[in-house]
């Protein structure tokens, strides 16, 4: 058995879910003291864990499998039509990645979260919760600045492993929906790993019924974590 498999998981008590009314969750959290590395963790986002800061989990509800992770297998991708277009909607937007958060990125998230998420959980209002949610001392994380002239208009944050990028969060300027931002960074992030010839990009969970997560089921082929293997999804959703 390799070190990897020998890992303890610990469980969390069960909260509000954040994606289903009326559900509780709960997650089952790698041992915080598991040495973790860029290679380890691109082998745990293949096992379907995922990351918040520094600790890395997998939903492990008693009575729910609605979260489902999900990747995108880049050379087998391809951009539908309002894909392309948002595309092409967005071609005005520089590129820039840096390695670190600053204070234009913070009011940026916290214009985000007051428009779109008020009293879902998030503190708009704590500048060290956001450097806590984001940040990961153990990673290879990055944040892709989208401009247009000088002014930001999304930041999405990314981290790097050897097998593939993971899409960790995304926010952007609430008076600016029409760019579909959120949709444009992740396409942004397929050109860039097929370029470097990474094989996936990840997109944490997939929740059917769950209308925040539903955009992530428009990107073909979409492949999801059942039953022990990564398998394509259906074009039903099902």
């Amino acid at each position: 058995m390799s070190e990897l498999e020998r890992i303890r998981l610990f469980l969390s008590v069960e909260h509000v879910c954040g994606y289903l009314p009326g559900r509780a969750s709960r997650n089952a959290f790698i041992d915080p003291e598991f040495p973790l590395t860029p290679a380890r963790y691109g082998w745990l986002l293949e096992q379907g864990f995922r990351r918040s800061g520094v600790h890395v989990y997998r939903p492990y509800c008693q009575h729910c499998q609605s979260c489902i992770p999900a990747r995108i297998p880049t050379d087998a991708f391809q951009a539908n039509r309002n894909q392309r277009r948002c595309l092409a909607r967005n071609a005005d937007l520089s590129l820039k990645v840096v390695n670190r958060l600053n204070e234009e990125h913070y009011a940026l998230y916290r214009d985000y979260l007051l428009s779109r998420h008020a009293g879902g959980g998030m503190d708009a209002h704590n500048r060290e919760a956001f450097h806590t949610f984001l940040e990961c001392a153990w990673g290879e994380v990055r944040y892709w600045e989208f401009r247009a002239g000088r002014r930001l208009q999304a930041l999405a944050v990314v981290d790097e492993t050897p097998r593939g990028i993971s899409a960790v969060y995304t926010f952007f300027d609430p008076d600016e929906t029409r760019r579909s931002l959120g949709t444009y960074a992740v396409l942004r992030q397929i050109e860039d790993a097929r370029r470097r010839e990474l094989p996936h990009v990840y997109l944490g969970y997939w929740v059917p019924g769950s209308q925040k997560m539903d955009y992530k089921r428009h990107f073909r082929p979409l492949e999801v974590l059942r039953h022990g293997g990564w398998k394509p999804l259906p074009e039903d959703g099902n």
